[in-house]
């Protein structure tokens, strides 16, 4: 199970020894599964409903497609895609926990500022030099992802020396800077993927638990994703069961956050492997 770690939401504290949901809301048109992208409000008040109606802690609302080549798209778009939404499941469910998915400071301000209430970076700072210093100043948690690159290149960028000490360096050296400037609610997300092929994808997760040396949350991201799918020569659609199934090792190697499409299955791989302890 998780470690001890909790994580401070507006004044409540949120105890993530016991693992929690964050259910997948993309306002895309071009997510790589289907069954994710919402565009109509209405949809996305319903999807939202029943996220948190089937045990969802976390709703992350994400505007900008990261599936690898994806369109770079303006911060315009992307802000017209989110807001909107974000103020609408603000009003609708108050008492949602909801994460933005950017790597834009501007973008992680104003979704603040309409009604969520973390930050979900899939570059960690990377790809926006202002954002850990947005992120200080607004005084949200914040989930911290490893990429290399952008979505349109990272596949091109998966070479690497010792991919368990070059990922643990990297989440060392942001949590060093966070640290610094006093952002203390850091979850990290190892990023499979990400500039990562199917195979070390695997290895990140067969070692996941080394990654409790850095005494951070630990949120994992696998839900329909290639390195399921294409090992099991189905599709995204197709890769539901596949997903519970590298779940339930992530939890039983200590994961705090499951990222999911698919609420309901999660929150029950959750009930079970609560069972074992």
């Amino acid at each position: 199970m998780s470690p001890k770690h909790t994580i401070n939401i507006g004044g409540e504290i949120i105890d993530l020894s016991s693992p929690k949901v964050m259910g997948i809301i993309n306002v895309t048109p071009d997510s790589f599964f289907s069954g994710s992208r919402k565009t109509a409000i209405t949809e996305i008040l319903k999807s939202a409903e029943n996220m948190l109606k089937e045990g969802a802690s976390f709703l992350d609302i994400g505007g900008y497609s990261s599936r690898p080549g994806a369109e770079d798209i303006a911060i315009e778009e992307e802000l017209e895609r989110v807001i909107e939404p974000i103020e609408s499941i603000a009003k609708e469910f108050p008492k949602a926990i909801i994460s933005i998915d950017t790597f834009r400071s501007e973008v992680a301000e104003k979704a603040i500022s309409s009604g969520a209430h973390l930050v979900n970076d899939i570059s960690a700072g990377k790809l926006d030099a202002g954002m850990l210093s947005a992120v200080s100043k607004i005084g949200v948690p914040y989930i911290a992802m490893h990429m290399r690159g952008t979505p349109q290149n990272m596949k091109e960028l998966t070479k690497y020396d010792d991919l368990l000490h070059e990922v643990m360096k990297y989440f060392s050296s942001v949590i060093h800077d966070c640290n610094q400037l006093g952002i203390k609610d850091v979850i990290i997300d190892l990023g499979f993927g990400f500039a990562k092929t199917a195979d070390q994808s695997f290895d990140l997760l067969n070692k996941l638990d080394h990654f409790h040396h850095l005494d951070r949350p630990l949120m994992v991201g696998i839900s329909r994703k290639s390195m399921i799918y294409r090992t099991l020569y189905s599709t995204a659609e197709e890769a539901l069961n596949g997903t519970t199934v590298l779940n339930t090792v992530a939890l039983l190697k200590g994961a705090a956050i499951l990222r999911v499409h698919d609420v309901k299955e999660a929150v029950e791989a959750i009930k079970l492997v609560n069972e074992l302890s």
